[in-house]
């Protein structure tokens, strides 16, 4: 039986290899993925490891690449993806790639802070021409207009003295950011009492930060004041304040030739700046190409350390011991892994494998491939199965689409879910490739698989169901005759076409009859042909269900299950509800209108729904004239028989198997021991010469009572028992939900049809083709949305629920944890979803 069928057969293995060769052994068993560790030092701590240092080296080197990382971003240069991925550097290697970061991000380093100070610099530069060139404009006002009379308070107290003041007034001249601007005046006004007279200019154009890059926005401003203990005041303020103060002389000549020289060296540090930005463009676009690789190649080493740490180190010291969990399939795989390993490193001594017996309960691992992944991952998101128990996905492949197309069939519905996944699936290697961070594509790119087979079922449905966009196909013709005369047709909204007078030539060829769509009783007709058809597949979906524990019975050696579990519970399904199944197909196969017997006219068909209760209550009803109270004779015995038989089967199901462990377990006590054991108990190591000889793992058995108390079997039984009997009366009604989403859907699709689009249908001429387009676009846009969206969502919803309790819960118990192997790839795929 294939991997998909059961989780594939584990074995337990002891790893020996030599410390020169343990890195390049790990890397190999990394880059094949088929070894899940155990961690043989639970009790260390995780800074007394014997590999910690390494790790804390592997650390500083993400730090590194972070730091470069961040840099290149920063410089909006791209790096372009790796298509091989590089493996886990040698530890030559190890030492060249922790040199080669060190040297880079000194570059890199360098490189900023060069160019942070240069920024610096020119940002003083800049902000002091702009303080020239503003302060310029405020001495030319003032020598045009005169001093005014705040400046002439300033200048002088008497009349006297006004030439000597004049020569002390002094100012001092800077920029601020702009946001500061009104409190520092308000601060400047309160330190001099009103004594400083300030001047100001907003620069038009925003400056850069050197640190962040970011834009500032500044204000230069000119403070005349008159006093050296002013002066330090002010000054005291445009530091509190972040302002910067420039020299600015009181000439105007002066100040001419200052502003020619700071445009010079403006010049001469823009071309400094650019040449260190194109320098810094080139190291960053060189260090982008190996960027990517650095990275994987660090994080391989990494995992290979932590790895290192979850083995234990033997008596002398000399070699390293893992275990770990591997697919006995896969064992000459890791036994080549290590081969390569030992070898790569020169290694005179070989590493080996060891596999060894345990009852401990195996990882449960199912191999999958893209198209089987996602219905893996709808089963394990129910429970991951235990160890060697039958797989459900491999039936969901089928049952879930199909369960999924019952309710939600309709053929251009279906197309257009069909095309999104055929358009997923052919284009998976492109859309994989961008790594997209939205969690619902995320989703939706998963099942795509799934979403295809959906489409595809669905449209198989609704050309059984004769539907597409609510309406029907003629492409068989209809099988019903008209027998009225065209007068009639005219003057007659409704006509009726009774069966009974054979106006059908024969049973449709496949499907519905397209004349069912225009006729008034269509709803009636459906509901009784979707229900039934709900409570088919359902039982049949049971039944399959419950024949599924024999195969897990069967291999966990536990056959008396089988006789005192199945057969109880099969008969007790089959006699009740697989017999209703019977008279559904009894009844549309004896009451025809093509049937000769009158006891079997159409009208005469009892309702399957009140058999099924009368003979669940031991009653009976009379039936009308002319007519048979039961389908065929002898019904009335059979169906209090086969109630009898299912009610002996509940006390079967909860005594049988508690009373035969007891049994059991007696006859185990009476047995005396005849064997003295093993001497060696185990301890020696047996000579291997082929590995796929290796003694696999003891079969784990899922919900094994064995060992249990009588009073807790019991106790478990009673409940098994209980919910059993139960669900299965439970489980057959939650299949009608296969009817209800139907016609739901069918409904939907109909009203949105006859009340959307048919508006648009109804007007002639150019005002017509206007509504046909509005009418199509709210239509197609309904249909999108809520058909398909949110019905499809809802559809998908209620066949998991079926998969999961209605099915699944007759043989799966979903105890097992999942195979989580070494592998670099998964490792790889994990961090980039966490960044």
């Amino acid at each position: 039986m294939g991997a998909m069928f059961r989780s594939e057969e584990m074995a337990l293995c002891q790893l020996f290899i030599q410390p020169e060769a343990a890195y390049t052994s790990v890397s190999e068993l990394g880059e094949a993925g088929t070894v899940q560790f155990r961690d043989l030092n639970a009790d260390v701590n995780a800074f007394q490891r014997k590999f910690v240092n390494e790790v804390r080296r592997c650390d500083e080197m993400e730090r590194k690449l972070r730091y470069i990382e961040a840099e290149v971003h920063k410089d909006k240069v791209h790096i372009p993806s790796v298509k091989d991925l590089p493996r886990a550097p040698n530890p030559r290697e190890i030492i060249d790639l922790e040199a080669h970061l060190e040297k880079t991000e000194n570059e890199i380093l360098e490189l900023s802070h060069n160019a942070i100070n240069l920024k610096q610099n020119y940002l003083e530069l800049t902000e002091l021409k702009h303080v020239l060139e503003k302060t310029e404009a405020f001495f030319l006002a003032q020598e045009e207009s005169g001093m005014d009379s705040l400046t002439k308070s300033l200048m002088s107290d008497e009349t006297g003295q006004q030439a000597a003041n004049r020569g002390r007034l002094g100012f001092v001249a800077g920029v601020v950011q702009r946001e500061r601007v009104p409190a520092f005046e308000r601060m400047l006004w309160r330190i001099s009492r009103g004594n400083v007279f300030l001047r100001r200019a907003e620069l038009d154009k925003p400056l850069e930060d050197p640190t962040s890059g970011n834009e500032i926005y500044k204000t230069v401003f000119v403070a005349f004041f008159q006093g050296e203990q002013l002066k330090s005041r002010i000054k005291k303020v445009c530091t509190g304040f972040h302002a910067s103060l420039y020299p600015c002389p009181p000439s105007n000549s002066e100040r001419q030739d200052m502003v020619k020289g700071v445009r010079t060296r403006l010049e001469d540090l823009n071309m400094v700046l650019n040449q260190t930005r194109d320098h810094r463009q080139r190291v960053l676009v060189s260090v982008a190409k190996e960027l990517q690789s650095w990275s994987i190649m660090v994080r391989k080493m990494k995992a290979i350390y932590h790895t290192l740490n979850l083995f234990n180190m033997d008596v002398t010291q000399k070699c390293l011991i893992g275990e770990c969990w591997v697919p006995t399939s896969d064992l000459p795989n890791v036994q080549k892994a290590l081969a390569d390993g030992s070898n790569a490193c020169g290694s005179s001594i070989p590493s080996f494998l060891n596999c060894i017996e345990t009852d401990e309960i195996p990882p449960t691992f199912n191999r999958t491939n893209r198209f089987t992944r996602g219905f893996q991952t709808l089963i394990d998101a129910y429970g991951v199965a235990s160890y060697r128990e039958c797989n459900p996905a491999l039936y969901t492949i089928i049952t879930f689409p199909f369960l999924f197309a019952v309710m939600f069939g309709d053929l251009g519905h279906g197309s257009i879910m069909a095309l999104f996944g055929l358009w997923m699936v052919v284009k998976e290697v492109s859309l994989a490739e961008k790594k997209s961070n939205n969690e619902i594509w995320n989703i939706f790119f998963a099942g795509r698989y799934i979403i295809l087979l959906m489409g595809l079922f669905s449209m198989y449905t609704g050309l059984i169901y004769n539907d597409i966009f609510s309406k029907s196909m003629n492409i068989f013709g209809s099988t019903w005759y008209i027998p009225y005369d065209n007068d009639t047709l005219e003057h007659n909204a409704a006509l009726t076409l009774d069966p009974k007078h054979s106006y059908v030539n024969a049973p449709y060829f496949m499907g519905i009859d397209p004349i069912w769509q225009s006729a008034d009783n269509k709803i009636i007709f459906l509901n009784s042909y979707k229900m039934k058809l709900s409570i088919i597949f359902g039982v049949v979906h049971m039944i399959f269900g419950v024949c599924m524990s024999v195969v897990n019975y069967n291999f966990f050696k536990r056959r008396y299950s089988i006789i005192l579990e199945f057969l109880p519970q099969v008969i007790f399904l089959c006699l009740l509800f697989l017999y209703m199944v019977f008279m559904m197909f009894f009844k549309w196969l004896a009451y025809s209108t093509f049937s000769t017997d009158e006891a079997y006219k159409q009208g005469c068909a009892p309702s399957v729904l009140i058999l099924f209760i009368n003979m669940m209550l031991f009653s009976s009803n009379e039936p009308e004239k002319g007519c048979k109270e039961f389908m065929f004779d002898g019904q009335g015995l059979v169906q209090r028989v086969f109630v009898l038989v299912s009610l002996a089967c509940i006390p079967v199901m909860l005594l049988g198997k508690p009373l035969y462990l007891l049994a059991t377990k007696k006859k185990k006590d009476e047995k005396p021991e005849q064997s003295n054991g093993n001497l060696n108990h185990g301890i020696e190591m047996q000579e291997q010469t082929d590995i796929s000889e290796a003694a696999p793992p003891k079969k784990a058995e899922s919900h094994d009572h064995e060992e249990e108390e009588f009073s807790e079997i019991m106790i478990h039984q009673a409940i098994h028992t209980i919910e059993y009997v139960l669900s299965t009366i439970s489980h057959t009604a939650s299949y009608l939900r296969l009817w209800a989403l139907s016609l739901a859907h069918a409904e939907l699709s109909e009203v949105l049809w006859s009340m959307v689009l048919a508006m648009g249908l109804k007007t002639d001429g150019y005002v017509g083709a206007i509504k046909l387009y509005v009418a199509f676009c709210f239509w197609a846009l309904f249909t999108l949305a809520i058909l398909v969206m949110m019905e499809g969502l809802s559809a998908f919803l209620h066949t998991l629920r079926l998969h999961w309790v209605e099915f699944m819960s007759k043989f799966y118990s979903g105890l097992g944890y999942v195979f989580q192997p070494f592998c670099f790839k998964t490792i790889l795929e994990q961090d980039e979803k966490d960044e």
